[in-house]
């Protein structure tokens, strides 16, 4: 069970004497975050609760609350935010002593006080604080998720949103969420919005989501690619009026490129596409999005080794010019683009 569901039977009622939320995908981290306040009805103008982000607080007024009696209930849930002390952050907001007086409390919590901690970020797991939690507390972690848990769990999401998903729509849809839990949580909300109820398509995908830059680069690339000269100079015109970095769209035009070389290398062996996504998951050491496989073998099937090693080249040399400032960023990129655009036409 991922930490999301762990947190979806937690009640206010059911709290243990400590709870901690971390992890380093920050994205998920801030899901489980809001999800479980939401659990516990957290509600600041209530005097069963008490709020502290210890970024801010002095920690002597946050130990008063937490170790005193509650006024009007038979417990109290005490939340200490942003304590980046439990994690390999360089940020730490308790001294030594203070450090000692919270791992006493640890060692001993009072039986009418619910502690949560949110700590953003890996935890360290060499301080004596860590290790006090990870023996007595509940630790729900952010931690990136594999494909089959994303899977299992976003279809269970949906189902109770009333949405199902068509052939290959729930591909295209961690497509292009880039399999993150928090971004594909923002694009079920965008499609629910959209389809209130049933089958979501292909067609649906594309027309609830909002374009990512990354989306617009893959238009971008195969614009290029088809010689496009214009379409391709107004998107581009239109993606640094919308305030994206000529340095950004480099980068991700090159990784699109390299997935394209990376591709025809591996696919003179013969090699499937199924194969083909195995090995380059491999190689690249994560799990590669089946369709990511798929569109870029639609775009690249034409394009020569030699074209593809030239236009890879070519934007790693303006890559290092734009970082070195030899010349204006915008020029750079398109002298970059038409160079690979009169290659592709050759």
């Amino acid at each position: 069970m991922i930490a999301i569901e762990k947190i979806d039977k937690l009640r206010k009622e059911s709290l243990g004497l400590i709870t901690l939320v971390t992890g380093d995908d920050i994205g998920q981290y801030s899901q489980l975050k809001s999800r479980l306040m939401e659990q516990i009805a957290f509600d600041k103008d209530d005097l069963a609760y008490s709020y502290f982000d210890m970024s801010e607080v002095a920690y002597q007024d946050a130990e008063m609350d937490l170790v005193s009696l509650p006024f009007f209930a038979e417990q109290k849930i005490v939340i200490f935010d942003d304590l980046l002390d439990l994690t390999t952050s360089k940020k730490n907001f308790l001294k030594e002593k203070e450090l000692k007086a919270f791992e006493a409390y640890l060692e001993k919590p009072l039986e009418s006080t619910r502690l949560i901690i949110f700590a953003p970020g890996k935890l360290d797991s060499k301080r004596r604080l860590v290790k006090l939690l990870k023996r007595d507390a509940l630790v729900l972690e952010a931690n990136p998720l594999k494909e089959a848990e994303l899977r299992t769990y976003f279809q269970k999401y949906s189902h109770q949103l009333g949405l199902g998903f068509e052939s290959g729509a729930f591909e295209q849809l961690l497509l292009k969420s880039n399999d993150d839990f928090s971004q594909i949580m923002k694009n079920m909300a965008f499609l629910k919005a959209y389809k209130k109820t049933g089958n979501i398509s292909l067609a649906d995908i594309e027309q609830a989501i909002p374009k990512s830059l990354q989306d617009n680069i893959f238009d971008l690339t195969r614009l290029v690619l088809e010689g496009k000269v214009d379409a391709a100079r107004d998107l581009i015109h239109d993606l640094r009026l919308s305030g994206e970095d000529d340095i950004k769209l480099i980068a991700i035009m090159l990784g699109q490129f390299r997935l394209f070389l990376q591709l025809a290398i591996l696919a003179r062996d013969g090699k499937n596409e199924q194969q083909l996504v195995i090995s380059l998951s491999d190689i690249l050491g994560r799990r590669v999005n089946p369709y990511q496989v798929k569109y870029a073998l639609k775009d690249s099937r034409t394009l020569s080794l030699a074209f593809l090693t030239e236009a890879v080249k070519t934007l790693l040399e303006t890559d290092y010019q734009i970082k070195t400032g030899r010349y204006e960023k915008s020029y750079l990129v398109d002298i970059a683009l038409l160079k690979i655009m009169t290659r592709s036409q050759k």
